[in-house]
């Protein structure tokens, strides 16, 4: 059941999708000023736990989906840049709601667009960001790269 990939690296399994997860968290504060977000309108606090996971069709030559490094590296890059800040007034989030999902897409929208990642994007095949609000609730977003600029098609 196991065959070598095609570009003559590790045996995988035939029809097989492999994912990598890398996590980290962020302290923000923020208000969503809408009537239906109840007492969170007014400016609060959140602690995200956050999971970025990276999904491939097969392995590359080593046997990985991606670096390991370079994906923790790049989630905490991202990451820093929302740490101990209030996202009324961060500029990514000027004039929308800062609500999880929309904070979710922000991240995996970095993610994409990091240099240490590059090299490792036209081979993944998805990307889903989760942001961990309570042990309880959870909100992201999955990114199908599948013929995004060449990516999944190694």
């Amino acid at each position: 059941m196991t065959d070598r990939d095609e570009a003559g690296g590790p045996p995988t399994l035939a029809g097989a999708t492999y994912a990598v997860t890398v996590e980290d968290h962020v302290m923000v504060a923020h208000s969503l000023p809408h009537p239906s977000f109840g007492p969170a309108q007014r400016t609060h606090g959140a602690t995200y736990d956050v999971a970025a996971t990276f999904w491939r069709a097969g392995l590359d030559e080593t046997g990985v989906v991606l670096d390991l490094g370079a994906a923790a590296s790049a989630l905490r890059a991202v990451l820093a840049d929302l740490d101990y800040r209030d996202l009324d007034e961060h500029p990514a989030f000027a004039g929308v709601l800062s609500t999880t999902e929309v904070v979710a897409r922000h991240v995996a929208e970095r993610l994409l667009a990091a240099p240490a990642l590059a090299p490792h994007l036209p081979a993944l095949t998805r990307l889903d960001v989760v942001l961990r609000e309570n042990p309880r609730a959870s909100a992201g977003v999955s990114v199908d790269l599948r013929g995004r600029d060449g990516a999944g098609t190694s």
